[in-house]
C-alpha cells in the first residue's frame, strides 16, 4: 500500500508531533524580551497526559534553584489508564535542561528588577517534550490597555481593507 502525500508534492504527510500548550496570559501580562526553547525531565505518565494536551501553565513559572532552573506551577494532569502505583505528582517541579552558559546569561538578566522568565509553550519536537521559556518583563496597566488599542485598530484596518477587495 502506497504512503500519503500531499496534492502538491510527493513528500509524505507528516503526523502532528502532538498537542502545543501555551500560555495565553505570558503575552498579555509581560513583554517578551528572548525565548528560549528547552527540554523537561518527565516521568512516563507525565509524558502520556501532555500528549493527550492534559496540561495547563497559566500560572506557572521558572525558578532557578542550585544552579538549575526548574518549572514549578505547571500542571500536568494524572493520566487516567495508569494504575495508582504509576502516577505521578501533578504540580510537580520539573527540571529543565539547558546549558549552564545559557542559565548563566539569563541569572545576570532575572538579577535586574521587573525581570522574570516565564514559560511560553509547551510541545514536542522529534519526540522530545520541549518548553520554550522567555525572559519577561512586567507590563503596566496602561501598557496592556496601549496592546488592546492596537490589536483593536489593527483588527479594524484588517476588515476594512477586506471589505474593499
Amino acid at each position: 500500500m502506497a504512503k500519503k502525500t500531499d496534492d502538491k508534492s510527493n513528500k509524505p504527510n507528516k503526523k502532528p508531533a502532538g498537542p502545543r500548550i501555551s500560555n495565553q496570559k505570558a503575552r498579555h501580562d509581560y513583554h517578551i524580551r528572548e525565548t528560549l526553547e528547552c527540554g523537561v525531565e518527565l516521568v512516563g505518565t507525565e509524558v502520556k497526559s501532555l500528549r493527550a494536551g492534559q496540561a495547563k501553565i497559566d500560572e506557572a513559572y521558572v525558578r532557578l534553584r542550585d544552579g538549575e532552573l526548574f518549572l514549578v506551577g505547571a500542571n500536568i494532569a494524572t493520566y487516567p489508564l495508569a494504575g495508582p502505583l504509576m502516577q505521578h505528582e501533578p504540580t510537580r517541579d520539573r527540571r529543565l535542561l539547558v546549558h549552564r552558559r545559557q542559565i548563566a546569561a539569563l541569572v545576570t538578566h532575572v538579577k535586574q528588577k521587573g525581570k522574570t522568565i516565564v514559560p511560553l509553550t509547551v510541545y514536542f519536537h522529534r519526540g522530545w517534550a520541549k518548553v520554550e521559556i522567555a525572559l519577561a518583563e512586567g507590563k503596566k496597566m496602561f501598557d496592556k490597555r496601549q496592546d488592546l488599542k492596537s490589536k483593536q485598530a489593527q483588527r479594524d484596518i484588517q476588515r476594512e481593507m477586506n471589505r474593499r477587495r
